[in-house]
């Protein structure tokens, strides 16, 4: 008779385990991925491109630079940091990858000139992940309760 009660008891809490504890731990890891990852897009700063003309030899092409801001200077510079960068002729240099961005350093430097740079509007996307990002904040507190 102990037997069968243990095995009645194990199935009760088995039960509550599978359908009630379990789901909502998953739930609760899900919204802190979702929570990190709203965060991490946040935090993620301005990005644009910058093109200017290069010219070397006679020949000239236009280098079009994906960067991202760092810090404003008063004198209206962008400390930015250079994520890709493209020649639209691609036969004036042939470098690529890391050595295209080291050489386009070298020919910027670390700061642009704020009017130059074309930024990629942001604002509602950003706006829209503070609003997701809440209503997460309400679930978990809704879960917790």
């Amino acid at each position: 008779m102990l037997i069968f009660w243990a095995s009645v008891l194990a199935a009760f809490l088995g039960y509550v385990y599978g359908y009630y504890i379990r789901p909502n731990q998953r739930l609760r890891q899900a919204l802190n991925d979702a929570r990190q990852k709203c965060i991490a897009v946040l935090e993620e700063g301005n990005k644009g491109v910058y093109r200017t003309i290069v010219t070397d030899n006679n020949k000239s092409s236009e280098l079009v630079v994906e960067v991202k801001e760092l810090a404003v200077t008063k004198n209206g510079q962008v400390k930015v940091q250079y994520l890709s960068a493209f020649y639209k002729n691609p036969d004036f240099r042939t470098k690529k990858g890391e050595a295209l961005l080291k050489e386009v350093h070298g020919l910027l430097g670390e700061y642009l000139p704020l009017s130059e740079i074309e930024w990629y509007e942001t604002t509602e996307q950003h706006e829209n992940i503070r609003k997701y990002l809440n209503s997460l904040q309400v679930t978990q507190t809704n879960l917790h309760s």
